[in-house]
Formats: structure tokens, sequence, C-alpha cells
């Protein structure tokens, strides 16, 4: 087992990020997840798949809330003003 911890994408999202963190944990194409999560949506009713991704957004944390490092923290680089 690699460690990896399932979260929601805060980098690969849409709507709330739940099919890019299924994406990001199994290496897969986000893509292809969210392709293939419309079609079963449609083959199933759309009702049971998008209550699920509710619940999982509702659910699953951030993975900015999983990681402790800064590397992909987004940091105001305006540029300070000078006069």
């Amino acid at each position: 087992m690699t460690g990896k911890k399932f979260a929601r994408s805060t980098s690969n999202r849409v709507l709330g990020g739940v099919l890019g963190g299924i994406s990001n944990y199994f290496d897969w194409d986000a893509n292809l997840v969210r392709l293939v999560f419309v079609i079963l949506s449609v083959m199933v009713g759309f009702f049971p798949l998008p209550l699920a991704y509710v619940l999982a957004w509702m659910l699953i944390p951030d993975d900015k809330h999983l990681d402790s490092s800064d590397a992909d923290v987004r940091r105001d680089v305006t540029p300070e003003d000078h006069d």
C-alpha cells in the first residue's frame, strides 16, 4: 500500500472534487471517471449516483486538509505598490 489517503481534489474539480479525488487516488484520467459517472447515472435512472456524490461531497475531506506541506498552496504574487 502506498499510504495514499482518499480525499476530494481541490485542484481537479468541477463541482465538489469527488470524482477528481477518485481519479487522483487510482491514477485514472479524471475526464474518463466523469464520463463513466454520467453514463452510469443515466443508466440507473439518475437518482442514486448523484445522491451518493452529494453525500461523498459532505463526508470526504478536501485534500488540502490532509496534506500539511505548503507546496500546492496558492499564494498572492501581486507585486506590492511602492509609491
